[in-house]
């Protein structure tokens, strides 16, 4: 595909782009519906304006788990981004659950430092803006992707042809029912300590191949975790009802959920089980089902794709570890259209839209293309807050985003994390990440 001069291009020449690419996205002009707030109902919540920051891993807390000076450096960034929720990256359950050893992790021991953090993200987003941002954390078991000490330690839900290729991993590496049993209670643990460090929330992790995410596509795991979608989704449903039981109050219990992998069933969630890569979403459907109508859940974030295996799925991109094989505007039509779809059948359902970043300057126009069409309810950005930390407030204030202010898409704030470093904007935040990539990436090559 020839480079496009995102630069020079204007919204007519980004329609025209996405018309000849085959992408249907949805564009209006009217980016003031994304200042419009929006009340959940059932905890009585009020989230100031339909943008939200999502979950950023920077792989830069202490070793005890604890917000360390970079990571509270980005969230004072966050809190005056102007975007109305905050969703916090990755806080490990446990000690073997951490994707890094320097992974976020809730225990008593650091509960004193991220209440300080929580504390400090509210008053400065009010000084900023003038308002509180809600606040949610992300709980995450990292299953297939633990490296607590900086070594791969997987813990997975089923041997995966896919990923292992000729190599399976040994038995010990598949989690047991009465483990993944016990876990489940790890995650209302967190949802109590999380309520006691000040969030809002807390995200039950079900995304990106991580170890709820992973069980969603164990069609031939035997036992009470494979099988059945009952079944497999089982810790997502016994993790959501123990945050629920352990919180209180207008606590949000909430879930990043895929609702498509990209790989061939059975070894993926949300794909047609003829063969191929095909979306089907009846399977997702049925689960936003059980989460809103019968577990009470009013605000779900929808993704898709594996960012170590396929990344180009949900994260499009023009420079990345491979060539993507579509095109990257394709790819952010597929995750809208996808959450478009999971919207409309749950209308009463806030859900979160993701894949935005590709669209650099455009990001703000299909956003509003998205709330005005019943596509989302709240535009969630991801990359671009790393790059671009003001964009929610651009947004607001002048109704557009800055085209040499947005993110490139250049794939070096994955490498960095890929390369066990701390990871950022490489381009845009040079006197922070440009040293760590030369020495961490470059060095390494």
């Amino acid at each position: 595909m020839k480079p496009r001069n995102w630069i020079a291009m204007d919204l007519h020449a980004f329609e025209e782009a996405a018309r000849e690419a085959g992408a249907a996205l949805p564009v209006s002009d009217n980016t003031a519906l994304l200042a419009q707030p929006l009340t959940l109902k059932r905890s009585g919540r009020t989230i100031p304006n339909r943008m939200a920051i999502q979950p950023m891993e920077g792989c830069d807390g202490t070793a005890q788990g604890a917000p360390d000076v970079l990571t509270q450096r980005r969230y004072h960034r966050f809190a005056q981004s102007g975007a109305g929720l905050i969703w916090m990256e990755a806080v490990a359950v446990q000690q073997n659950a951490r994707a890094n050893p320097r992974q976020l992790m809730l225990t008593e021991a650091t509960l004193p430092a991220f209440q300080r953090l929580v504390r400090e993200i509210k008053k400065e987003c009010l000084a900023a803006n003038g308002f509180e941002p809600v606040v949610i954390m992300q709980a995450t078991h990292s299953g297939r992707y633990s490296k607590p000490n900086g070594v791969p330690q997987p813990i997975i839900a089923y041997q995966n042809p896919l990923f292992e290729k000729d190599s399976p991993l040994p038995g010990s590496c598949v989690i047991t029912d009465d483990e993944l049993a016990r876990l489940g209670e790890r995650f209302g643990q967190a949802a109590q300590l999380a309520q006691r460090a000040g969030f809002d929330g807390v995200d039950t992790k079900c995304c990106h191949r991580y170890l709820n995410s992973e069980l969603l596509s164990a069609y031939q795991r035997p036992g009470r975790y494979g099988g059945s979608l009952e079944n497999r989704t089982r810790l997502l449903r016994d993790s959501v009802a123990a945050a629920q039981a352990a919180a209180s109050g207008g606590f949000i219990v909430t879930s990043r959920l895929n609702i498509y992998d990209g790989f061939p069933y059975p070894y993926g969630f949300g794909v047609s089980p003829d063969g191929g890569v095909e979306v089907d979403l009846s399977e997702p459907q049925a689960l936003i089902g059980i989460l809103h109508q019968q577990m009470g859940l009013e605000l779900l974030d929808l993704t898709m794709g594996n960012p170590y295996v396929n990344p180009h799925v949900n994260r499009p991109y023009d420079q990345g570890p491979y060539a993507p094989p579509e095109d990257p505007l394709t790819g952010a039509a597929r995750i809208c259209s996808g959450v478009g779809q999971m919207q409309r059948a749950f209308p009463g359902l806030a859900v979160v839209s993701s894949g935005l970043s590709y669209l650099r300057q455009f990001s703000a126009q299909v956003a509003a293309g998205a709330l005005e069409q019943g596509m989302c309810s709240i535009a969630g950005f991801g990359r671009m807050a790393f790059v671009y930390p003001q964009f929610a407030r651009d947004i607001l204030r002048d109704g557009r985003l800055r085209p040499e202010q947005c993110c490139v898409v250049c794939s070096k704030c994955s490498e960095l994390m890929r390369h066990g470093s701390k990871a950022g904007c490489v381009m845009r935040d040079q006197e922070v990440y440009l040293p760590l990539y030369r020495n961490d990436v470059m060095g390494a090559r």
